[in-house]
């Protein structure tokens, strides 16, 4: 299967991967596979940014909404059932699509998962009151007297990676930086990685318009009824706190939806980022459709030589 071809479309939240997929997809009569961390849940629909029925009928999709809230679902998950998947679309297909905002599971697909310890609920639970108690300056100086070499390469601004970090190294006894891998791990078929980027005042208008289409698409009415499971880990998570905050009335609904816009924004600035410094990952515009598919079929046409000059 090495001459199969994985084309992955990444970028950040409200950019149109969505979008440009079901085009290329159509384009190349293949099938897509997302790369969500949130659109894998069943109850999670208008919040998550979940492809339209529409565009569900378009092209068939998969793992999106096949488990539920109230299940574990975790990057090891999301990657034996990805891996599968392709390996049955590619016994029909030599080019498939991957696509999402989740830069974790689009990594651990594409290079393999670093096998961390679980840890108890309550280590986690305790390091995040901390972290509410005494801010995220806590947690850094925690870190640096845990793991130094994890605190030089950790997004100092995510609260929830840096907890997740002191929680292994409290549970295990061990430097969380012990537990990654090295080399990534070589996989059956070619990745061509294409990230959409717009300018940062375009994507950010487009992204509060985005969030006002989904309140006008019955989004209250869906976390209404969600709050009831507000304290599943899946539904920690933009958009769905703030109208949590609304029902319990500590914000007004315009100041939630206010709160939402900022909040997405802020999370598509640190995927972008994210984006940046994952290396050779080709850039364009989400409507160029025409460039994207000629680096495609260079990357096919390369692939039928034996050359794959561009690949992962």
């Amino acid at each position: 299967m090495s001459n199969k071809l994985l084309v992955v479309i990444g970028g950040p939240t409200g950019i149109g991967k969505t979008d440009i997929a079901i085009r290329l997809a159509q384009h190349y009569q293949t099938e897509i596979i997302s790369a969500d961390s949130r659109q894998v849940y069943t109850e999670l629909n208008i919040g998550v940014g979940r492809p339209s029925p529409s565009q569900l009928n378009a092209i068939p999709h998969h793992l999106i909404g096949h488990t539920s809230i109230q299940q574990e679902y975790s990057v090891a998950h999301y990657t034996k059932e990805a891996l599968q998947i392709l390996d049955d679309l590619f016994l029909h297909s030599d080019i498939v699509i991957l696509t999402g905002g989740t830069g974790l599971y689009v990594k651990a697909l594409l290079e393999g998962f670093d096998d961390i310890p679980s840890v108890e609920d309550g280590i986690t639970d305790r390091w995040t009151s901390l972290w509410k108690e005494q801010g995220i300056e806590f947690l850094l100086n925690s870190l640096k007297e845990l793991d130094p070499a994890y605190l030089e390469m950790v997004d100092k601004a995510n609260p929830r990676r840096i907890i997740r970090a002191l929680a292994v190294c409290e549970s295990s006894g061990k430097p969380f930086s012990s537990f990654l891998k090295g080399e990534p791990i070589k996989r059956p078929f070619i990745s061509l990685p294409i990230v959409l980027t717009l300018p940062r005042e375009e994507l950010y208008a487009r992204i509060d318009q985005h969030v006002l289409n989904m309140i006008n698409l019955g989004w209250e009415e869906e976390a209404r009824s969600l709050y009831p499971f507000r304290h599943l880990k899946a539904l920690d998570t933009v958009g769905y706190k703030e109208l949590f905050d609304y029902f319990e009335d500590t914000r007004s609904l315009p100041e939630a939806i206010s709160a939402i816009q900022q909040s997405t924004r802020r999370y598509a600035k640190r995927q972008m980022t994210w984006w940046r410094h994952q290396g050779s990952w080709h850039s364009f515009s989400p409507n160029d459709d025409i460039s994207i598919i000629n680096i495609i079929d260079l990357e096919l046409e390369a692939r039928s030589k034996g050359q794959g000059a561009r690949s992962k």
